[in-house]
């Protein structure tokens, strides 16, 4: 269940597409000076080195981030600018360090990890005294028991590694229950593509679930079947209302860009109505 390190992945077509939709959702809650609570249920180590032997070994922040046109996508300008300094510096930034960066006074951080590595670089690369918290516990629990918090205004990312494979149906259940909890909550469900019909069990999971206002964004770079991760997506609930056009305008391009034969690969639906 531990065995899974991101620094193979760090900065591939996933991590575009989920980084990018991330700090879309920071930047419509910040909007708004009353402060909100961000909780990543799977943080990782929060920063990634792309020299070391395990990124070097799947070279996939060269088929992902590194591989990026920036100058023909403008639209990626605010996470381009939130990444360029790392990858000058041949490092990535994982979800936690690129939320933490952006807090401001009043808002917090809640990071959990279990994987021995990760916990001890997490702490290393993103705990900050009464701003961000890093906790080895398992994040499924621990999200809830964080909800409702004082200012009524969260993200959350749950982002597990699905190695183990019930977690497909798990990220539903939590979901659920953290919307019971809190139901104004901006909620980002990551998901991988290796076998489409866990998707679509995913997918049903959430319209029965009632999750409202529950929209799917995923991005592909192949077809479907072919070895490994063929594309990702996150299922955002209570997203930003300018979230699908966004997404809908550059999504094609963005695909084609990450794509080896250049072909996009794209999806936007609503799982369920507000």
């Amino acid at each position: 269940m531990l065995s899974y390190q991101h620094h193979y992945h760090a900065g591939n077509h996933a991590d575009v597409l989920k980084h990018w939709l991330l700090l879309e959702c920071v930047q419509h809650l910040q909007k708004k000076d009353k402060p909100f609570d961000y909780i990543d249920t799977h943080a990782g180590a929060g920063c990634y080195n792309l020299r070391s032997v395990e990124a070097r070994k799947t070279s996939e922040a060269q088929q992902g981030v590194q591989k990026l046109p920036w100058a023909e996508l403008p639209e990626l300008a605010y996470y381009r600018e939130r990444v360029s300094t790392d990858l000058e510096g041949d490092c990535y930034p994982g979800s936690p360090l690129l939320v933490a960066r952006e807090l401001r006074r009043g808002d917090r951080a809640w990071l959990f990890e279990l994987h021995p590595r990760a916990v001890v670089e997490l702490e290393r690369n993103c705990s900050r005294k009464r701003v961000c918290h890093v906790r080895k516990e398992d994040g499924f629990k621990a999200l809830l028991s964080l909800l409702p918090n004082a200012s009524r205004r969260a993200l959350v990312l749950i982002d597990p590694s699905y190695e183990v494979k019930s977690d497909y149906r798990t990220v539903v259940s939590v979901a659920a229950t953290a919307l019971q909890k809190m139901p104004q909550t901006m909620l980002l469900i990551w998901y991988p593509v290796v076998e489409r019909s866990r998707i679509k069990v995913l997918e049903q999971d959430v319209k029965k679930a009632g999750l409202r206002n529950a929209q799917l964004f995923e991005l592909g770079v192949a077809d479907d079947g072919v070895a490994g991760m063929s594309a990702s997506g996150l299922i955002a609930i209570n997203p930003p209302w300018t979230l699908a056009e966004k997404f809908q305008k550059l999504a094609p391009a963005l695909s084609a860009a990450l794509a080896p034969d250049g072909k996009p690969r794209w999806r936007h639906q609503v799982l369920v109505p507000e």
